[in-house]
């Protein structure tokens, strides 16, 4: 069959692109053709037998959005005039989403669309004049897909018609044989206990919290930041002007799963969260994780891999981290269980009616 993927890819980072990129390959193995229609970037290239589209626009906070909804629309136009898609696929309810429903309602394709966390948890939540866009999104699709149970019940909360019947759980998964313990060990230079966070710099994330508790804890231990975004120059500037020490920022990385297996926790103290999967990468790798006790997070994280915390007060995580780092038994431990719980999210299922 022939699938038109559209939403965030790689070289975007971020895990709805890790999450379409592990999708996209699977299909293709099973011997399906895909098309990811994407952002724009400058190095956009055919991957692992995934054609890539890039569209234009502009990357501008507020219209990058609605300019790829647009430039979207476009090219899966353009692109169905030159293969006869089978199914289209959406990912992030808005502007993918919107996108992919309008052009499959039109075409009479079947389409799905996959909410992956902020969509619901901040962009419906919050921001109210969205709320009619996402519904709109809802009802046209065929099937919609939620990454936890706690999304899945954000979108059965919305009351649209028929949601129930067509809302479907699907997990992120994670490639096992990518992230694995006995991969090269990127911070082995690095002389003290490595705690860890991995993502966006954004307020979403929490970040802040990290170095809060940084300042609180008892253990001496190095922390360090891979990611970029809004908030990053604020907290070095907090960082240097507090004078906290052993706080490296390591900026965007591509290689994070040879960053991993050189830390002794992972944390995720997000404020909200759909799955998180950098939990499921790290835990692969053999690392006990700290996470927020808030959505997707609460149903990866059981007591026998890590521990959770408030993600609105410092000396929960600051006491969380002082356990592991300080408690070696208690470590391994944890560390002992992580990779058979990832595991349990390594089988990339194909989730299309059509396909099975």
């Amino acid at each position: 069959m022939k699938i038109a993927m559209l939403g965030q890819f790689p070289p975007h980072f971020g895990g709805v692109g890790v999450h379409i990129h592990t999708l996209s390959k699977e299909l293709v193995k099973q011997g399906h053709e895909v098309y990811v229609i994407t952002y724009p970037h400058s190095d956009l290239k055919d991957i692992d037998g995934i054609h890539v589209i890039g569209t234009s626009g502009v990357n501008i906070p507020g219209i990058r959005g609605l300019m790829f909804k647009i430039n979207a629309k476009k090219a899966l136009e353009k692109l169905l005039k030159e293969v006869d898609i089978d199914i289209i696929h959406g990912h992030y309810l808005f502007p993918a989403g919107a996108a992919a429903v309008e052009v499959g309602s039109k075409h009479k394709i079947k389409t799905y669309v996959t909410a992956h966390g902020s969509d619901m948890f901040e962009m419906y939540k919050k921001q109210y004049f969205m709320r009619p866009f996402i519904k709109k999104v809802l009802k046209k699709a065929d099937v919609v897909f939620a990454v936890s149970n706690a999304l899945k019940q954000e979108i059965l909360a919305t009351g649209v018609e028929d949601i129930e019947s067509k809302t479907r759980l699907y997990w992120n998964s994670v490639d096992i044989k990518k992230f694995s313990s006995d991969n090269k060990n990127l911070l082995e230079s690095h002389s003290k206990p490595i705690v860890l966070f991995v993502g966006n710099i954004i307020k979403r994330k929490n970040v802040n919290l990290i170095i809060e508790a940084k300042k609180q804890s008892n253990e001496d231990y190095e922390l360090v930041i891979v990611g970029d975004g809004p908030l990053k120059k604020d907290l070095e500037e907090k960082v240097k002007n507090e004078n906290i020490p052993d706080v490296t920022f390591l900026g965007s990385r591509t290689d994070v799963e040879n960053i991993i297996p050189g830390c002794e926790v992972l944390v995720l103290p997000s404020f909200s969260e759909s799955f998180g999967l950098v939990l499921i990468e790290a835990l692969a790798c053999g690392k006990p994780v700290i996470g927020s006790n808030v959505g997707g997070i609460s149903e990866i994280i059981t007591d026998d891999v890590g521990l959770l915390i408030d993600p609105n007060d410092s000396a929960t995580l600051s006491d969380a981290i002082d356990r592991i780092i300080g408690d070696e038994e208690f470590r391994n431990k944890l560390a002992s269980n992580a990779r058979n719980r990832a595991i349990e999210f390594s089988n990339v299922e194909i989730p299309y009616d059509e396909v099975k």
